[in-house]
Order: structure tokens, then C-alpha cells, then sequence
């Protein structure tokens, strides 16, 4: 067995276990999280935008 079939047969095996680790319903909680944690951050900066702006 060469070295690179060794690492792609390590890889695909640690992809196999990782994914059966993950069920549907953390994945779809994650995804929403990161989804509300961008649209606050993003309404947050908007807002320091405009309050500097305002003061200048």
C-alpha cells in the first residue's frame, strides 16, 4: 500500500465516523445560529455606523 492510499483511506474513514456522528437537527441548529449570529453582528456594526456618523 503506498503512502497516498494509506492517508486517503485514513481520511475517508475519518469522514465516515465524523458524519455519522451528525444528525440533522444540529446541523440545521448551527446553521441557524450562525445564520442569527451574522444578521446581529451585521445590524450591530450598521448601527455603530450610523451613531458615529451622527455625532461627527
Amino acid at each position: 500500500m503506498r503512502w497516498n492510499d494509506m492517508r486517503i483511506s485514513a481520511l475517508g474513514g475519518t469522514l465516515c465516523s465524523l458524519w455519522a456522528s451528525f444528525s440533522l437537527g444540529d446541523v440545521l441548529q448551527t446553521v441557524l445560529t450562525a445564520a442569527v449570529g451574522t444578521l446581529v453582528s451585521f445590524a450591530t456594526s450598521r448601527l455603530l455606523c450610523m451613531l458615529v456618523k451622527r455625532k461627527r
